[in-house]
Parts: C-alpha cells; structure tokens; sequence
C-alpha cells in the first residue's frame, strides 16, 4: 500500500512533514517585505522571528503598506491574548499553506524557515497548553434540547416524550449545537426546563389505580366523518375525490345517494369488503383522518392497516374546449391495480400539526401492514398516498399528473387497527422511577387557575413551529387525578428522592446532593400539597439543577463517569446506558480495550441513529431540509412532493450509516460507486426503475456523475433557495463543510448577486463581473470553482444541461403537470457550463472531474471530518496545540484508508477526548 505521503501531492501540517511547513512558513514572511522594523518589538518575539520578520516581512506588511490589513513591524507576540494568538495562528497558517510569498519574490533559506516555524510553533503551543491546564479544552456545557429530550426520554421510560421543541433554540459555534460558549443559560431557559420537565414528569405519572385493559379496535375509513365528507366535496373535482368502493368495483349508487356509505354492523361479510379509494395525496382541505380514534393515552401502539392498489380508468379526454392533454378518471371503472404505492402513515395533533410515523409499500392484494409507534394524547392517524400529487387549494384547475389513458393509480383503504396503548408493566417504568411500588388510589381531578407555570408551556415560541403539537392542555391545569399511600411520606420522600437522583445524575449521588432538594417536598407536604404534587416539585428541580443539565468535566484527565458521559452522548446523543455506567462505577472504562469494546456496542446499537441524524443535522445543515420549497413556478414538478424531501434527508442518513457501518474510506464522503435510494430517488436521479420506498443500496452505472455527499438531493436542496441556486454559496459550503478550508464572509459594503430568472444571463456572466470588485475577487478564486461545478443540479439535486426561466409569454412553457397538479410554467433557457479552474491552475470540465481533483488529496477529507467530529464529541474545536493529535489519529487510520469507523475509534481513544 502506498503511504499516506506518497498519495498527497500537496502540502499538509504534521510532524511529518515539518520542514515542508517551515519553508512555507517563512514564505510568508518573506513575502512581507523588507520594510521599517519596530526594533522594540523584536525583544518579544520567540527566537529567530524578529530576524525573519526583519528581512522577509515588513516591506509588505509595514505601517504604512500593510497589506492585507497586516502590520507585522507592530505585531507583538503577546498569545496570553486571543486576538494576538489567533492573528499568529493565521500568519502561521497562510504561510503553511504556501500561499505567502508570492512566486517571484525572495524566500529565506530551509533552515531559516525550520527555524522559524519551529518557533512559533512550539511557543504558542506552549500557552495554549498551559491555558488548557487549567481551564480544559471546552467550556462547560449544559445539554441542547435534543440531549436534554432524550436523556428525559429513557430516564422516565418514554420514548414518546416530545421535549426538544419546549426549549428555544440553542446556539451554534463551528456549526454544532454543542459547544459552551454558545450553550447559554437565561431566565428564559431556566422558565423553559421547568415547564418542560414538569410536563414530562405528569405524562408518566399514571392516570388511574387500576392497570387499563388491553383493547383492539378497528375503524373502518367507510365510517370515518373525515372520508365521507370528501365524497360531496370534491364531486366536481374528479381528480381527488374520494371512490367508494367494494373490492374492486366502484359503487356509483352511493355517489347518486341511492345507497348508504356503509352497511356498518348489519352485514360484517359486506362491511369487510368496502373500502375508500384515493387518486391524491392529501393537502388542505383534502384531508383524511381515522378520526374516529384518538389516543386516550401517551405510549406505545400498534396501528394495522389494510390496503391495497386499484386503477381508475381508462381515463377519457375532457371536451376539446377544456384541453384535449387533460384526461380526467372514469370513477365508475375500477380494476385491480397494476403495481404497489406508498402509503405515509402520520400521526396528527389539530391543527395540522403532523408527526410521521412510518411508510410501507401497498401492492395490488389486500394486505395488512403494521406498525409498532408512540403516540401521544389525543393524536388521531391520518394516511396518505404520499407517492401521488398533492392538488393545492385554491390554485385554480387542476389534474392528475399520474393520469394517462390507460387510467390512474390509486390506494384502497379498508380499515385501521388499534392495539393500545400496550403496558408492559403496570404501573409504568416511568411512575415506578417516580413512585416505587406505594399504592395508587384515585382521587378527584384538582381544578385549578392557571400558574405561571401554565403560561410559560403555554407561551408560545417563534422559533419552535411544533410546539402545538405537544398537547399541553390538561397537563398542569389537572394538578393530579391520582394519589399515592404513604404512611411515612417524609421518610418516603427521602428514599423515593435519593433513587431517582441517584438514576438521573450521571455519577454517584451524596448525601449532601438529596439534601439540597429534600426541603422541596418538604415544604410542600407541610403546606398541604399531596404527596404525588410535592415529590414533582422535587423532581423537576432535580431534573434543572446544574448537576443535571450540564456535562461535569473538570479540567485534566476526564474520571469515568465524566469519560461515560462524553462516549454516550457522543454515540447515542444520550445518557450512558446500564452498562457503561457500571463500567464506569468499577473504575473500568480507561482501559483501551474496554473503551474500544464499548465504542464497538454503541457503534452497532440502535441508538446509534441519534448520533448519525444529529451529526448530520448539523455537519451538514440537513435540519435546514424543511426550508427552502421549491418555487411553484420555477420548480412545479417539485413542489409539495414531501416524499422527495423525506427521501432525501434519509438517503443522506443512510449513506453516513454506511460509511460508518462498512468502515468506507472517507473519500466515499466526495465519490462513491453507490448510492442510497428508493424508488423516488432513483426516478429522481435517473436510475434504473424499481419499486419500493425503502433505502437501499444501489450500484452507480459507469461515469454517473452521482455518488458521494456532495450530489445528494438533500445538500444540494439545503445549498439552494428554491428559486435558484448560487455557486457562492454552494462553493462556500463545500470549502468548509467537505474540504475544511472556510472562506471569510463577504465585505459588509458588497451586495449579494441577485438570480435572473428571466434566462437572460447566467449566474456565471453576473459573477464574473462581481469579480471585478477587488475585496470580492481573492475568496471567489476559492469559492466559485466548486460552485460552477455543482451547477449541472438544480434546488432540488435534479440533473439539469439548462437553466430554468419564466421571462414572457413569447415563449412557450414546457409541457407537462407538476406535482401540485398544475401545468408547467416555465421554459428552458440559457446552458449551464460546470466547468472551472482550481486556483492551482488545476482544470475541470464538469463535476466528475471536479470529485477527481478533490481526491487527490484524500488526507484533507478524513482530516476535516475528525475536525468536525471533534467539535460534536468534545464541544472544542481542534486547538492548535491539538493539530499533532489530529495527523497522529489520521496516521494510525492510513492502514484503513482512513475508514470513518476506524477514524471515530482513534478519535475516541485520543488524548483530546479523554480530557477535558
């Protein structure tokens, strides 16, 4: 095997290549010029720097040239001061990587760059690892909503639980929601964590003394208010209306009101066979629930649905007068169906507040398909043929786009099974870690005002779109509907309260720890309050105190049970399970082979998926995929196709999964022979067909230009607006989120380059002149050749030779009817070129060519990614002082082409993630 050196054409820091870096070093400085020296400045200086500063530096980067707002003849070397020691970092840097001096200009010797380099480095690594010392690398840091929800979730048993979107957003910093210095805490999170966790504590809290009975009901979609309704409603809009029918035979009678909608209980035979068929999916108005049901409880429930496909038609032309491309169903003529449709099964709080539970694939035979979800009180099950389109309302006339001749697809609905809510214990896990085995007894709900604490729940937040979906009404206006007997309530107090601290604080609970919180129930006992209401009043300061909400990590070596913490919400963003609690509890988890074993397990846990959503939610702005719709005119054929959107958030899970899974080379992240996909990406990427709305693995054909992170639907979708796509921003995400190299925001006084949608000029010809501008034309050297390359995909990752244009009615639109039902409204315009220079003079005529040149320094892409992984595991960027770490994890994974498994065990097992 080549080595990692022999591979890399281009310069990189590391021990190991430390002279190539000092004589890049001093390139800079000599680049800096020979100009007027501060002779004062030179005391202060590390050895050897004044020299090169001297002869080198200061003609460019005096006080009176100072280019590139540098003035090294005043630059004092004071790195106990940040500004001081980032500005060294970046002199530093610029140097490393060749760019200073410029070709022509003189350049020191070998040894004056070593020497050079070798001091500034070993100085300011010097102060950053005395700082480090004693203050660690991170700043403390409490739990962001998504932690916080899921630590919650698993110390209550209740997987249910929605949390996250109680609590405003967290802040951000190098990308991640997991760093202190962004992580604050004010008045109006203390205000949110104690409603949120009250609200979690009362939804676990049993509702009854005795156990529910287990009970299954079915509802049938014959009987359900929502689907009768859309029977008469869209009766003159054929495209989506809703068909009666009983198998496979359409039941024109009940149209003309000659026949009930149901035979209901009096022919159980019959009734079995009616069903509702739908040709759309739903929007709007056009909404179909079993609202017949709604959870009585929060918990777990198994939903069974029967179903199966029919063909509407053939479909008949409307009159010539209408538009003879239009063909509108024959609702009389029902057969069976020629394939299976996806059917999206959500969950719905009103109004339209929707959680989606799971998808299957329905086929032609009546089949029954099952669930296994959580759901919460009072949501009702809404399914949809997320496959077709989705008519919006109030756009005009509209048609089936999946309407041919020879008819239209469409999903029968028979019926809806409900087991639940399913206990697996009685009372739940979730009250027994509250109240142990004391007996419940039933009591009269306690009425009361609302609290300041019900405002602040009910408070809404302009950042949190879901907040209505969590049924808050009833949670705390209740205060409790149950009791529980204690003959000893301050004693049992104390025992029920040393437990459950003793389960949520993530190390061993003293004495004095309970003693803080004890005096809660106390003095709510004495001034009358039950039992149920006073320990709740514990408990929820127990789940806001600091002890709780932040990660305890004292500077130096992390003990065991801060290292559990760090593994557990590093793999499964939550807190540790048993068994890496008991290990830690034995003083065992230092052990290499231990802390290999466990990272193994919660590598291949189910848990693990929250470390993958949440990374890439991040990493990748994949939590921006809702954002962004595609326009309506421009993109119609996008537009409103949720399963697109979902299908392509997955597809990028599933591809890191694998990645992770397989131990991949982390230049899968910018070229794979793979991709992961169902059936609507595949049609989307132009794939060869297949059925199905699971993810799978899918070889590429030759010299596909897919492949790899960067041509997935999903980053290309969140790097655009909807409307069009910018190679500056594009270009920009791709220097720092794939290569690591992030450009420096625009110039205040710049405006942005506007997007022509009239087709006259390309986003090239515009930046072509922006360029002129000089603050704009150094970064776009760097950002716009990666952006040109990503061009060949439009908002939504499709492939596109064109660009799309709405100038005038001179020219005709392309035919066709989006996905709104719609027809198409725009043309083809103007070509797109993806080709571009790399500043190395290095040429690509498209995106394959691009994905090569970007391989030949493979090293750059593992290095980045461990970058990244090192903010999400430890909350710190990498340091300086911490860049030998880095080449040393990247050395010891050459053997594994830096697999991404292999690169997160290294990580893992280094000293930047074993301190703090």
């Amino acid at each position: 095997m080549q080595s990692r050196s022999e591979r890399k054409p281009t310069v990189h820091c590391g021990h190991r290549c430390r002279l190539m870096i000092a004589a890049s070093v001093l390139a800079l400085l000599l680049l800096l010029g020979q100009g007027r020296w501060n002779p004062s400045i030179a005391d202060e200086l590390p050895n050897g720097v004044a020299e090169v500063i001297t002869k080198y530096c200061v003609q460019c980067h005096d006080a009176d040239t100072k280019e590139g707002k540098l003035d090294l003849s005043s630059l004092s070397f004071n790195p106990l001061r940040r500004v001081n020691f980032d500005t060294w970092v970046k002199v530093f840097d610029r140097v490393s990587k060749g760019e200073m001096p410029p070709k022509g200009e003189l350049r020191p010797s070998e040894k004056e760059l070593t020497d050079f380099q070798q001091s500034v480095s070993d100085s300011l690594i010097s102060v950053e690892r005395a700082r480090v010392a004693t203050e660690g690398r991170s700043t403390q840091r409490r739990l962001n909503r998504f932690e916080y929800e899921n630590t919650i979730r698993e110390l209550l048993h209740a997987p249910w639980l929605q949390l996250k979107d109680l609590l405003p957003e967290d802040g951000e910093a190098y990308h991640f929601n997991k760093v202190g210095d962004a992580l604050d805490m004010s008045h109006v999170q203390i205000a949110r964590y104690l409603a949120a966790a009250e609200y979690a504590l009362r939804q676990v809290t049993a509702k009854s003394a005795a156990q529910p009975e287990p009970k299954t009901t079915r509802y049938y979609a014959r009987e359900q208010d929502s689907f009768v309704r859309n029977i008469v409603k869209y009766k003159s809009e054929p495209e989506r209306i809703v068909i009666p029918v009983l198998g496979y035979k359409s039941q024109p009678e009940i149209f003309a009101k000659k026949a009930p909608v149901s035979v209901g209980e009096s022919d159980p035979v019959l009734r079995e066979l009616e069903a509702f068929v739908e040709i759309a999916s739903q929007y709007e108005s056009y909404e179909m629930d079993f609202d017949k049901f709604k959870a009585p409880l929060a918990g777990r429930y198994k939903l069974r649905f029967k179903t199966y496909t029919v063909q509407v038609g053939p479909t008949k032309p409307v009159p010539p007068a209408m538009d003879e491309r239009w063909w509108i169903p024959d609702l009389e003529d029902v057969s069976i169906g020629r394939r299976s449709q996806t059917v999206s099964i959500c969950s719905e709080t009103p109004p339209r507040q929707l959680r989606l539970l799971g998808k299957f694939d329905t086929p032609p035979q009546p089949t029954v398909h099952e669930l296994d979800v959580w759901i919460l009180k009072g949501e009702t099950i809404r399914p949809d043929c997320s496959g077709f389109y989705r008519a919006r309302q109030g756009a005009g006339r509209f048609r089936n786009p999946n309407a041919t001749p020879e008819g239209a697809p469409g999903v029968a609905f028979q019926w809806m099974e409900v087991e639940g809510p399913i206990h697996e214990t009685w009372p739940s896990k979730g009250h027994d870690m509250l109240f142990g085995d004391l007996t419940i007894l039933e009591s009269d709900p306690i009425q009361s005002e609302p609290t300041a604490l019900d405002k602040v729940l009910h408070q809404p937040l302009g950042a949190s779109p879901r907040l209505a979906e969590t049924p808050l009404t009833g949670a705390i206006s209740q205060r409790s509907i149950i009791e529980v007997a204690s003959k000893a309530p301050y004693v049992d107090a104390e025992i029920l309260l040393k437990r459950f601290m003793q389960a949520a604080y993530r190390r061993p609970v003293l004495d004095t720890d309970v003693q803080r919180f004890l005096p809660l129930a106390h003095q709510s006992l004495k001034s009358g309050r039950t039992f149920v209401d006073s320990m709740i009043t514990a408990y929820k300061a127990v789940l806001c105190s600091p002890e709780f909400i932040c990660l305890q990590e004292a500077p130096g070596k992390l003990d065991d049970y801060a290292l559990a913490s760090r593994l557990s919400y590093f793999l499964t963003n939550a807190a540790p399970d048993h068994e890496l609690s008991e290990l830690a509890h034995r003083g065992q988890l230092h052990d290499r082979a231990v802390l290999r074993t466990q990272t193994e397990r919660l590598l291949n846990g189910p848990k693990s998926t929250q470390f993958v959503n949440a990374f890439l939610d991040y990493w990748l702005d994949l939590r921006k995929m809702v954002g962004a719709a595609p326009d309506p005119i421009l993109y119609g054929d996008y537009y409103l196709d949720d399963l697109l959107t979902e299908s392509a958030l997955e597809e990028t899970q599933a591809f890191f999964s694998e990645l992770i899974r397989s131990n991949l080379p982390t230049r899968t992240i910018v070229d794979s022979d793979f991709v992961m996909v169902n059936e609507r990406l595949a049609k989307h990427y132009a794939l060869p067909p297949f059925e199905g709305v699971q993810i799978r693995k899918v070889s590429l054909p030759p010299d596909s230009p897919r492949g790899g992170i960067m041509t997935q639907a999903s980053v290309l979708k969140v790097t655009a607006d909807g409307v069009t796509t910018s190679p500056v921003l594009r270009g920009a995400w791709i220097m720092d989120r794939i290569l690591g190299k992030p450009a420096p925001p625009p110039p205040k006084n710049v405006s942005a380059v506007e997007p022509d949608t009239r087709g006259t000029t390309t986003i090239r010809q515009q930046l072509a002149k922006h360029r002129e501008v000089e603050s704009c034309s150094l970064c776009h050297k760097d950002i716009d050749p990666p952006g040109f390359a990503m061009e060949s995909f439009d908002v939504a990752g499709g492939w596109r030779e064109r660009y799309r244009a709405v100038n005038d009615k001179k020219v005709p639109a392309e035919e066709g009817i989006g996905h709104g039902g719609q027809k198409l409204l725009f043309h083809y315009a103007l070509g797109v070129d993806p080709s571009g220079v790399l500043p190395d003079g290095r040429k690509f005529a498209d995106v394959r060519e691009f994905k090569r040149l970007l391989l030949a320094d493979e090293p750059q892409i593992a290095r980045n990614l461990v970058r990244q992984l090192i903010v999400y595991a430890t909350g710190a960027p990498a340091l300086f002082s911490d860049r030998r770490e880095v080449e040393r994890i990247l050395d010891q994974c050459l053997d594994s082409e830096f697999g991404t498994r292999s690169l997160i065990h290294e990580l893992v097992q280094s000293e930047l993630f074993l301190n703090k």
